[in-house]
């Protein structure tokens, strides 16, 4: 499994805990520093489920300061997939890939739990 994070969220940190206290198996990878390829992204994003919009952090200062809120509605999906691969910090955190090759997006322990266990 693959466990995105950044090491100053809370959630991270949370979601972290919660994979090791109940001994699952993880490659961590810090997304600032190794942030996400345009390539994986749009493969998390398809198998995901999810709208796109939901992989943007957009409680981050950088999401602010960009003034995505408006940005987004006339971008294109590619447009959107390019502007999170320039930041990692762009990109809602943790992200899940499990070997099932399910992506999870956020921590929810609830849904880990179920997909998890």
């Amino acid at each position: 499994m693959l466990f995105l994070c950044y090491a100053r969220c809370g959630t991270c940190r949370k979601a972290e805990k919660w994979l090791s206290d109940n001994n699952i198996k993880f490659d961590k990878r810090p997304i600032d520093a190794e942030k996400p390829t345009e390539k994986e992204l749009s493969g998390w994003i398809k198998k995901s489920g999810l709208d796109i919009k939901k992989f943007f952090n957009t409680s981050g200062k950088l999401y602010k300061d960009m003034n995505l809120k408006d940005k987004l509605k006339d971008m294109s999906d590619d447009e959107k997939i390019k502007l999170l691969a320039s930041d990692g910090l762009l990109v809602k955190r943790p992200i899940l890939v499990t070997d099932k090759k399910e992506v999870l997006v956020g921590f929810k322990e609830a849904e880990w739990e179920e997909k998890l266990k």
